[in-house]
């Protein structure tokens, strides 16, 4: 049993650390094509499916270790310790990348904001642009970024690990 669980282990940790350092190369690649405060949908999706993609490996993996055998609960446990691993890292990342990489990320990500409220919103009046950015201004700064990729990170790691846990389970027969 201690080996299973040294074994589980090292699958959260390995899957975990290559989704967290997929997730940088993305953002790496994003920053250097100048894309980095407002990015095209399809890096959106291509984060999902890479997401996807290693918690769903790590599962199979999991299954593999226990001769065919996944319960739910495995699944679960997998998906989540490979989420909460990758959204350190991506926390890391985001302190490092916003302190000395782009230390006026979150004044430039404002600028966006308010000039996409501008863009998207002519007949809002001058109370109400000042309300949505501040609104925006408060909900960015790294504790509130840091809060948020957890959370997010976690809740897709579930979702995700629901869904195919549910579907690659097996149990004894």
């Amino acid at each position: 049993m201690e080996n299973q669980q040294t074994s589980l282990q090292q699958i959260m940790l390995n899957f975990g650390l290559y989704l967290g350092v997929t997730g940088i190369l993305i953002n790496v690649i994003m920053y250097a094509t100048g894309n980095i405060y407002d990015p095209h949908w399809s890096v959106m999706v291509v984060g999902l499916l890479v997401t996807i993609g290693f918690i769903i490996y790590g599962i199979k993996q999991v299954k593999e270790m226990n001769g065919g055998l996944l319960s739910l609960g495995e699944a679960l446990k997998t998906g989540l310790g490979i989420a909460l691993i990758s959204g350190i890292i991506a926390i890391v990342y985001s302190l490092i990348f916003t302190n000395f990489i782009e230390p006026d990320f979150y004044e430039k990500m404002a600028e966006v904001s308010y000039q996409k409220i501008l863009e998207e919103y002519p007949n809002f009046t001058d109370e109400q642009i000042e309300a949505a950015t501040e609104m925006a201004s408060k909900m960015s700064g790294p504790g509130v970024n840091a809060a948020m990729m957890i959370m997010g990170s976690l809740i897709s790691g579930l979702i995700i690990s629901l869904i195919g846990g549910s579907i690659m389970r097996k149990k004894e027969d």
